[in-house]
């Protein structure tokens, strides 16, 4: 009998992976992300308590809250809206340089995301983002999961490519500048690329095995099971629900409200956009 049972055990234990990659997975997973709060220079010159006010008056943008509803190939990633704690009001404006609801496909390396921009609705269509992740041996647990640790580094321009700022205008105001000043534009752009490529962001996630889907929150997946922590550049996005295989499956929306462009195409109409703001507001470029 004894004999018997370990026979079953270990057949079971075999067979248990095979099972899990057969197994029709879907649900969604809940995720809070904390970011830490950039002052710059500025931050020397100020109080604890004046830098405790910022951080409140910014909690909506350093705190959030995102689902991520997966089957076996596809996800959407959404931020939850919440409403500020001191106007009352949500962050209309802070969606003009945050990431929209993105869309992924696994099978067929595919990524759709929505963006908005000043009333300019857009979405991007291109491909999920490729990352070279290190599989290490360092092991967690995250609710009833155990989770493995993987490390990679990601150009700084293709972390956040939704991302825009007035340093960011004037890098690429410089970069063209050199091209009008009688240099080749192909070795401008070679250097612009290699000055990305020197600019690495490390990523560090964990994912879970138990749940063999390679998503993951925002421009993460691509690994042996759900990514259900990542940190990067300062912030840290942790999943604290996981809703698996419900009995009611979740839909997942394909974003199609917007003009349609790829990730460089939405970036070269964005910075137009930004000196057009700023020539109008101020006058004058900003340098």
């Amino acid at each position: 009998m004894n004999c018997n049972l370990k026979y079953i055990a270990v057949t079971l234990l075999f067979l248990c992976p095979i099972f899990l990659v057969s197994q029709e997975f879907h649900g969604k997973a809940y995720y809070q992300s904390k970011s830490t709060l950039e002052l710059g220079r500025w931050g020397a010159t100020m109080s604890q308590q004046q830098k405790n006010q910022i951080a409140a008056r910014l909690k909506n943008r350093l705190e959030k809250t995102f689902t991520l509803t997966f089957n076996k190939t596809e996800s959407i990633f959404e931020e939850v809206e919440v409403l500020d704690a001191i106007s009352g009001a949500t962050d209309s404006w802070g969606k003009n340089f945050r990431a929209g609801n993105q869309y992924k496909n696994v099978k067929e390396n595919k990524l759709v995301q929505e963006q908005e921009f000043y009333g300019k609705r857009f979405v991007i269509e291109d491909q999920i983002q490729e990352i070279n992740w290190n599989l290490g041996n360092e092991v967690k647990k995250i609710g009833q999961y155990t989770c493995y640790k993987a490390v990679a580094l990601i150009p700084a321009s293709d972390l956040e490519w939704w991302s825009f700022s007035w340093n960011k205008l004037r890098n690429r105001d410089n970069q063209e500048d050199n091209v009008t000043n009688n240099q080749n534009k192909d070795e401008v752009l070679n250097e612009e690329s290699k000055a990305e490529m020197d600019e690495m962001r490390q990523i560090i996630a964990w994912y879970t095995p138990q749940i063999p889907l390679s998503h993951g929150p925002l421009e993460f997946s691509g690994l042996p099971g759900l990514i259900l922590e990542v940190n990067y550049n300062g912030t840290t996005m942790l999943c604290t629900k996981v809703i698996l295989n419900p009995k009611e499956k979740n839909d997942i929306d394909i974003p199609n409200k917007g003009k349609r462009v790829n990730k460089n195409e939405y970036t070269d109409i964005i910075f137009k956009k930004m000196r057009e703001f700023r020539e109008n507001r101020m006058g004058r470029r900003v340098r």
